[in-house]
């Protein structure tokens, strides 16, 4: 029988549900085969029988296996009450949860909460692949903020567009529908135009601002209209980028009030983060919980959360 995740809709229900780590091993062992025909993570077969050991045996070839191989769970120390308490907090945060916060939380050091964190965040990958009719295009500057500091260590040129000390981050918006955020080398136009052309189905109309990275959209494929923002211009008719902009606010937010510091390395997982969130803005608790719990049966090694594309 697979378990019925509607029921968690609070943290309460699930540390009442989740009380012993055999209970989340069942929970697992439902999800990854829940008409009972166990698959071998080695070799593939099926019909692996349980032994009195709680674990697998394949008989096809001789392995033995714990119901957490091949998924984000395999050889970890750490009770996997705290690992569903972790998930659940991750995914019920509006803006997020710090390293420090979630190690007093559930109990761990804050070492091993920032792991559990950047191994939850490989999880996120977006997956949209096609936007379309009216679709939001912008780009964000991450980081790189010089106003607090002194003088003398203050780096100059660096307002505006400036990539010396931030990182320019590029979305995509379809109203009424999902978002996609990616962070990108530099906004020149030959950095841009692929990506839209990868992710916006041709004949849609797009809208930006005037900046200079979108001037190969004129005479293509879409329909540009273009909102001059420099000229004190945010919405002329239907042609505006205020979606894509309340994003990017909640995205800033998200990084300096819960995170203060994120480094260019691992910038792409806090935005895939922020994007999981507003992609599910709607859905319950519950739902955000199932669908990060299904991600969690993929597996996600050690040397994927240190290393970064």
């Amino acid at each position: 029988m697979k378990i019925d995740f509607t029921q968690f809709d609070s943290l309460f229900s699930v540390m009442e549900y989740f009380t012993t780590d055999q209970i989340c091993k069942q929970a697992i062992a439902q999800s990854r085969w829940s008409d009972g025909d166990v698959v071998c993570p080695y070799c593939g077969s099926h019909h692996c029988h349980l032994c009195k050991d709680g674990r697998y045996l394949c008989k096809h070839c001789n392995h033995k296996f714990n119901v957490t191989v091949g998924t984000i769970f395999e050889n970890t120390k750490i009770s996997l009450r705290k690992w569903f308490i972790a998930m659940y907090l991750i995914s019920s945060h509006k803006k997020g949860i710090a390293s420090h916060q979630l190690a007093r939380d559930i109990k761990v050091t804050q070492k091993t909460a920032w792991f559990i964190l950047h191994k939850v965040r490989t999880l996120y990958g977006q997956t949209v692949n096609e936007l379309s009719g009216e679709v939001e295009c912008d780009e964000a500057y991450i980081g790189g903020r010089e106003k607090n500091k002194h003088e003398s260590k203050k780096t100059e040129g660096t307002q505006g567009r400036s990539t010396k000390t931030k990182t320019p981050v590029f979305g995509m918006i379809e109203r009424g529908g999902k978002l996609v955020a990616k962070k990108v080398k530099n906004t020149k136009g030959n950095t841009l135009s692929p990506i839209i052309r990868q992710i916006v189905k041709p004949g849609s109309r797009i809208f930006t601002d005037e900046f200079i990275g979108y001037h190969s959209l004129y005479d293509s494929e879409y329909t540009h209209a273009i909102v001059h923002h420099n000229a004190k211009e945010f919405v002329v008719g239907d042609a505006y980028t205020n979606s894509i902009e309340g994003f990017w606010g909640q995205l800033k937010r998200s990084i300096f009030g819960i995170y203060h510091f994120v480094s260019a390395k691992y910038l792409q997982r806090y935005v895939d983060e922020a994007v999981f969130r507003y992609n599910t803005r709607d859905d319950k608790e519950s739902v955000r919980f199932m669908e990060m719990f299904g991600r969690s049966l993929n597996v996600v090694r050690y040397d994927k959360v240190k290393k970064v594309a």
